[in-house]
């Protein structure tokens, strides 16, 4: 038992030998090099510009300051096509003289894909052929080309070939046609339902659109009106607002409707009679409704009989006018008066309208210092009055009462009168005095159309010095001139057939088509027609015979 003690102090010597063991210690890793710093370099500002941007859009984005690139992938910013953005709107036009109005967008998509279908090769320039070309497909070749923009117009007249150009670049030798019955230069375009147009988008601001309808103005003139003899007998018959039943629509369409009556409104005026031949001139003034009912905006008073019924009832002519808000011109209480112009502003366009009678003959006496009448054609006083109206921004339209002749060629006086008031700055001129219609010129700048024909006026016959009795009178022009943004895009020709001694009606289609075809011969446009007889209609009443 004594060895216990002994083993037990043995093992606790032993234990104290052995050595202890170490607690291991870590040793730090060394530090990570610090990462290499990467220094990026942005791309530098740089603007692409879809080969299919107008040049109006091009010009645009030249005042954005950014360096343009050809490239789109070192682009930074792009002009370009898109679904949805600025909207722009392209017109399909042929020349001027052309017969044709409207056309189907699927004959115009045959004509891109290669079958002349409508007989006319179509016109674009680079960048509008690149936008149809996204839109449509690659045209083919041959009857589609491409033509700088400076070139597309000369070329379309040489060669009676057609185009499509930006709304912007409409001009007064063109015949914008519609497309499914759309057309931009109408009040009721619907760019909705409209095929030529494509939309473009970039970062920096665009224009919502190249055509804002708030920007335009149609102004449509028309020529003689007399509401007298048969015409004043069958509205007593069928209602005063008779005459303008089946036209009316497209004069109360226009922003300003322009009318020269010819004749005064006389309380006592005697009773009208079919086939009366009387040269002394008057009108009930109850007609003044047929005027207002389709929309009048201005009255122009050159014309001859002004003074049948004596001074009197020419100044209670002007105050029935005054009266119903409407404006005259042409014409007034004395001299001074009878110069004046009427000036308007619709849809930010400026517009003046002036006029005189160009008539040398005595019997129809022109206004005083001290007598009402129409204007006498003095372009001394007139061309002062012009200049400083174009230094406003004002489009100046010019019209006449003149010498008479019946047949399509000017009178003997009329080009130095009417070509003087181009000259002067008129940028319509027009003759209200015609009751058989006049051929029409582009000169200089300005569009001259030297007679337009009757409208409200009962010469539905009339008896040449030979014996020979004509019915060209009873064909009626109506100019709807078209105006934008301080611009004169040019007219529409409207087209009617006198009726019933008193109510013009739409022409039919192959009326139209006659009547066109052989003005356009006559104005030197377009080559000799084949004849075309225009069918007329069996009428009622009994002709009126004029000297």
């Amino acid at each position: 038992m004594k060895k216990l003690p002994f083993l037990f102090l043995l093992l606790m010597l032993l234990a104290a030998c052995i050595p202890a063991t170490e607690t291991p210690v870590a040793t730090p890793l060394p530090s990570p090099s610090p990462a290499p710093s990467v220094t990026s370099t942005p791309m530098p500002d740089a603007l692409w510009i879809d080969p299919a941007a107008p040049a109006q859009l091009v010009d645009l984005a030249q005042t954005w300051g950014i360096p343009i690139t050809e490239d789109p992938a070192l682009a930074t910013q792009k002009l370009e096509l898109s679904d949805s953005g600025s909207l722009w709107v392209y017109a399909l036009v042929a020349p001027f003289p052309t017969v044709t109005d409207e056309v189907a967008y699927a004959d115009l998509l045959s004509v891109w894909e290669g079958e002349s279908v409508l007989g006319h090769d179509l016109l674009l320039a680079e960048s509008t052929l690149a936008a149809f070309t996204a839109l449509w497909g690659e045209p083919a070749s041959g009857v589609v080309r491409a033509l700088t923009a400076e070139q597309i117009l000369d070329s379309a007249w040489k060669e009676s070939a057609w185009a499509i150009i930006p709304f912007e670049e409409i001009q007064p030798k063109w015949k914008v046609l519609a497309v499914d019955g759309q057309s931009p230069i109408r009040k009721n375009f619907d760019a909705g339902v409209y095929p030529l147009k494509a939309y473009f988008s970039a970062s920096q601001p665009l224009p919502e659109s190249n055509r804002d309808p708030s920007k335009m103005t149609t102004v449509m003139l028309t020529g003689v009106t007399a509401i007298v003899r048969a015409t004043a007998a069958t509205m007593e018959m069928k209602g005063v607002t008779y005459p303008g039943d089946l036209i009316g629509d497209w004069f109360r369409e226009a922003d300003v409707l322009h009318i020269s009556n010819e004749v005064t409104f006389d309380k006592d005026c005697p009773p009208p009679r079919a086939g009366y031949r009387n040269f002394i001139l008057c009108s009930d003034p109850k007609y003044m409704d047929l005027l207002l009912d389709v929309g009048v905006d201005v009255v122009e008073v050159t014309g001859d009989h002004l003074r049948d019924r004596g001074n009197q009832a020419l100044l209670e002519t002007f105050a029935i006018y005054k009266k119903n808000g409407i404006p005259y011109y042409g014409g007034g209480i004395n001299a001074e008066d009878a110069r004046q112009p009427v000036l308007m502003e619709v849809n930010g366009n400026k517009i003046a309208f002036m006029g005189c009678n160009g008539k040398r003959v005595v019997k129809y006496p022109k206004a005083t210092d001290t007598s009402p009448g129409p204007a006498l054609c003095d372009f001394d006083d007139f061309g002062e009055q012009m200049d400083a109206l174009k230094a406003q921004g004002y489009q100046i339209i010019f019209t006449f009462q003149h010498e008479e002749c019946y047949s399509a060629m000017p009178c003997f006086t009329h080009e130095g009168a009417f070509r003087r008031a181009a000259d002067e700055g008129a940028v319509v001129v027009s003759g209200s005095q015609a009751h058989y219609p006049h051929i029409m010129e582009f000169y200089g700048n300005s569009f001259i159309h030297y007679g337009l024909g009757n409208l409200f006026f009962d010469q539905m016959t009339y008896i040449l010095p030979g014996g020979e009795v004509i019915d060209e009178t009873r064909r009626e022009f109506y100019d709807r001139h078209v105006f934008y943004d301080g611009k004169y895009l040019g007219v529409e020709l409207l087209t009617a057939m006198l009726e019933d001694y008193s109510r013009p009606r739409p022409m039919t289609p192959a009326e139209r088509s006659a009547f066109l075809t052989e003005y356009f011969y006559l104005s030197g446009w377009t080559a000799a027609p084949a004849p075309t007889p225009i069918p007329m209609p069996t009428v009622t009443l009994t002709p009126i015979v004029l000297p």
